[in-house]
């Protein structure tokens, strides 16, 4: 890039640092003085690496008062910079923590820092963790003539580092219940707090003594209080985005929705720049779904279903270590979002949808490796079936299916029943295919019934049925017979159709709602898995004019 472009701010978590270094820097200051003129205290869960640390320094620095960060900015004038309030930090992002003692020794360490940093003495021999607590912010209150501003960051990073421990998990939640509650009962002392971190517990596991925080997660006012909007990367970044492909970049990172304006993913962006506009995984690459991935697994989720989510505001809020809802999970860790909502019988109703091509491609990585235990040769794969379907080849595309179940490791299958779950064949597919960055409908609903799975791809419609035979044992291997022709799809000398799969895409019609659909053709395609076989043992297809 050109010397006179503003430095990137990657992996710059302090405001101090990011203004003295001249960083580009998207003013999120407007949000800060509306949160100060509006209540004392709030909560916030966004996902990981959307900015939530750079600002609560942020507003850290706002209450230390250190004028000279904010000049030029939009709160500048609009600040009383001669009130300075003490300001307590308690940032649970470093290291992992796996015991209660652990977290007691991280938060004890915690307020030994802010007391020192402040000027004030902890009487450890007298107190416990919630008594040194309160002390430190009555102690502030009074020697500063200010009442304190506590602002937490990743609050929930322990818990979420043992979430696949739950009996760990719910003691370190009421670790953190125990110090969270002191904010309560110090409320005359404090001017303003704010929590922040990836996931939203019940108020009753974790905030039950925090009854005092507004909830801004969906707010529309303060729905790009985290991220970068269209309008920040046309400014802010212009000069860093210039000749950039508009559409694609929206297409790969933009798209996350918190009830506002859609927004991108700050790691994305500055990543995409600093690699020469090089599209990739940025932003999912710095996580770890194999909790998730294991949790779908255990539940039997029936993938496609992702493509059509509703749930009411108590399902993306309500996160507990004891009873995981995986959409929770998928929805405050970012692998899902808000695409529009409706009143229905008398409650507020959420769509949920992937938000962008990098997640929808990654994800399905995910779920490819961990439902069907191809990693190593997942490309290949994925090249087989990409080719059949942009070509319309449909022996080649029945040949990929059969190659790729074959290669499913035996492992996958021992001590489950997955071959003898229709969705589970189902599943697989759907993953390939929404890997593919392919558009599925699931169960697509007609007049007369719904099919399975609808894909469309390269202006191809294929409209596809899954049967299941449960045969009662594993056939021998047999050389693979060539794929029928389309004159012969399945149909014996009376013209009856001898696949169940492609007989019921027929007999209910179910390909009839896209015969007027423009683009290159219209196929149906009927499917059977034998669970003794663990693969295809039958499969047809034809054109629809």
């Amino acid at each position: 890039m050109p010397d006179a472009l503003s430095p990137l701010p990657i992996s710059v978590q302090t405001f101090r640092k990011l203004r003295e270094g001249g960083c580009a820097y998207v003013d999120k200051t407007a949000h800060a003085a509306a949160l100060v003129q509006g209540s004392s205290a709030y909560f916030l869960s966004r996902p990981r690496r959307f900015g939530k640390s750079l600002f609560v320094d942020t507003l850290k620095e706002l209450f230390e008062g250190n004028e000279p960060l904010f000049r030029g900015l939009h709160i500048h004038p609009r600040w009383d910079w001669q009130q300075r309030n003490p300001v307590i930090v308690l940032d649970f992002a470093a290291g992992v923590i796996e015991s209660r003692e652990g977290l007691d020794r991280r938060i004890r360490r915690l307020i030994e820092d802010n007391a020192e940093r402040l000027g004030i003495d902890c009487d450890w021999q007298n107190n416990d963790i919630p008594g040194c607590f309160g002390d430190l912010i009555r102690q502030a209150h009074e020697q500063f003539g200010q009442p304190a501003v506590v602002l937490v960051d990743e609050y929930d990073k322990p818990l979420l580092d043992n979430i696949d421990h739950p009996e760990r998990a719910a003691e370190l939640r009421d670790g953190l219940k125990n110090v969270y509650s002191v904010l309560k009962a110090q409320d005359a002392h404090l001017r303003f707090v704010f929590m922040t971190g990836v996931s939203k517990f019940s108020k009753v596991s974790l905030f039950s003594g925090v009854n005092q925080l507004r909830d801004i997660t969906l707010s529309p006012d303060f729905a790009t209080l985290c991220g970068y909007t269209q309008t920040d990367l046309e400014t802010t970044f212009a000069a860093h985005l210039a000749g950039v492909d508009w559409e694609a970049l929206r297409a790969w990172y933009n798209g996350y929705g918190f009830l506002g304006e859609p927004v991108y993913n700050p790691y994305d962006i500055l990543l995409f720049i600093s690699e020469g506009h090089s599209f990739r995984n940025y932003w999912f690459e710095t996580g770890n779904p194999s909790f998730l991935i294991k949790l779908f697994q255990r539940k039997r989720y029936f993938l496609p279903n992702l493509e059509q989510i509703e749930v009411s505001e108590e399902i993306l809020d309500s996160f507990d270590a004891e009873r995981i809802n995986p959409i929770t999970l998928l929805f405050q860790s970012g692998y899902l979002t808000i695409a529009s909502t409706e009143q229905k019988w008398g409650e507020l109703v959420f769509r949920l949808r992937v938000p962008n091509q990098e997640v929808r491609t990654a994800l399905n990585n995910q779920f490819i490796d961990g439902y069907a235990g191809i990693s190593d040769e997942r490309l290949t794969y994925k090249a087989g079936l990409a080719e059949a379907l942009t070509r319309a080849d449909l022996p080649m595309l029945i040949a990929a299916i059969k190659r790729l179940f074959a290669a499913i490791p035996w492992r996958n299958f021992t001590g489950n029943d997955l071959p003898d779950s229709e969705g589970y064949y189902a599943s697989v597919l759907y993953a390939f295919f929404a890997s593919l960055n392919a558009e599925i409908t699931p169960e697509d609903l007609t007049n007369h019934g719904q099919v399975d799975l609808t894909v469309r791809l390269a202006d191809y419609t294929y409209v596809m049925e899954i049967k299941l035979d449960r045969g009662a044992a594993r056939p021998k291997p047999e050389p693979e017979p060539e794929p029928k022709a389309e004159s012969e799809a399945g149909a014996d000398k009376d013209g009856a159709e001898t696949n169940p799969a492609l007989a019921q895409i027929r007999a209910r019609r179910y390909s009839e709602k896209y015969r007027d659909t423009p683009g290159q053709g219209l196929f149906e395609v009927g499917l059977v898995f034998g669970s003794a076989a663990r693969n295809l043992i039958q499969a047809d297809w034809r054109q629809v004019d």
